[in-house]
């Protein structure tokens, strides 16, 4: 499973790879029996996960569609900065959402998608999202002043606040002073009257939703973007691709819930195989006990002749009775 999951190997894949390897005849069905049986065990697990994500103070949301044996679905990420969750809704509706975040006091970071629009939470739209598509307008519409005068207004805005995010990080206390900046922003387009169907276009799209576009310089540590998001919908998005029409909802729902470990343990950058070879179902608890120094292998699977420069590194400080890690000269 750490094969399947981790480095996106097909059933039939695996089942090659135990014959060439190790001589076994394991069958496609008797694969998928163990990635349900995995799935069954870390259930909890996966719910841990969902449970710690929602108590935080920032979630990130996102969904993609997925084409299913019996059609069309969609599979839905919610994540922090080091949990992730990935769950299989049949719809792209976010009515699920409602009951889901009832509870939640953070900050919800998303796309412009509307079905997050009605959530009862502060939200921070992914500016990424929005800048992407002004570019593309200009792109199209070159001679359009009005246009320009937008995007060139937005931009001089976006750069000054992230100006101090360089500087200070993602702190209310100094991203807050922009408030100024931004009310003024929002009062001098409103007054504005654009001739072209564009630019009236990003006009009202600024002015819809004003209260979630800088809703991060009032937080601490809520970004600006939604690239948290997007690079864990990634991982499945690479698994959709070999898999298109092929997969039935059960076996969906039992990837993503290694998937979501899966991607927990890179966002926390420990071993999704040593986690898996624990037995461990508290990754938090996996964390603890890992907090040790690192041992060497005790296997050489080298070749003969060839020297690791790690060896050659504890070899020359065990000499010289030095810690210290500099350059390795080249053998003469």
């Amino acid at each position: 499973m750490y094969e399947h999951v981790a480095h996106q190997l097909s059933a039939g894949s695996l089942e090659k790879m135990f014959l060439d390897l190790f001589g076994l005849n394991i069958s496609d069905p008797e694969i998928l029996m163990f990635k349900s049986l995995m799935a069954r065990f870390y259930r909890p697990t996966y719910k841990a996960l969902l449970a710690k994500i929602l108590a935080g103070p920032v979630l990130h949301a996102d969904e993609t569609y997925v084409k299913l044996r019996t059609g069309k679905g969609y599979v839905w990420v919610l994540a922090n900065m080091e949990e992730v969750v990935f769950m299989n809704r049949p719809t792209r509706e976010a009515e699920f959402l409602q009951e889901m975040l009832r509870e939640f006091q953070g900050v919800l970071v998303s796309d412009f998608y509307v079905g997050y629009d009605s959530l009862p939470c502060p939200q921070q739209k992914c500016l990424i999202h929005l800048i992407r598509d002004m570019n593309q307008d200009l792109l199209n519409n070159p001679f359009d002043e009005d246009l320009q005068s937008f995007t060139k207004q937005f931009g001089a805005l976006l750069r000054s606040i992230l100006a101090t995010v360089d500087e200070h990080g993602l702190k209310r206390r100094h991203l807050e002073r922009h408030a100024g900046e931004v009310e003024k922003f929002f009062r001098v387009l409103s007054d504005q009257c654009p001739r072209s169907d564009t630019a009236r276009a990003i006009r009202d799209r600024l002015l819809k939703c004003p209260d979630k576009l800088f809703t991060f310089i009032q937080y601490d540590s809520v970004p600006w973007n939604n690239n948290n998001e997007e690079n864990a919908i990634k991982q499945f998005a690479y698994y959709r691709e070999r898999t298109v029409g092929t997969m039935k909802e059960a076996g969906l729902d039992d990837y993503l819930v290694l998937l979501s470990i899966y991607q927990t343990c890179r966002y926390k950058g420990i071993s999704f195989l040593k986690f898996l070879l624990s037995r461990e179902r508290s990754i938090d608890k996996f964390c603890e006990t890992k907090r040790m120094r690192r041992r060497y292998r005790g296997i050489e699977l080298y070749p003969k002749g060839f020297t690791p420069v790690q060896a050659r590194v504890r070899d020359r400080d065990k000499k010289t009775g030095s810690g210290r890690t500099g350059p390795i000269p080249e053998d003469q």
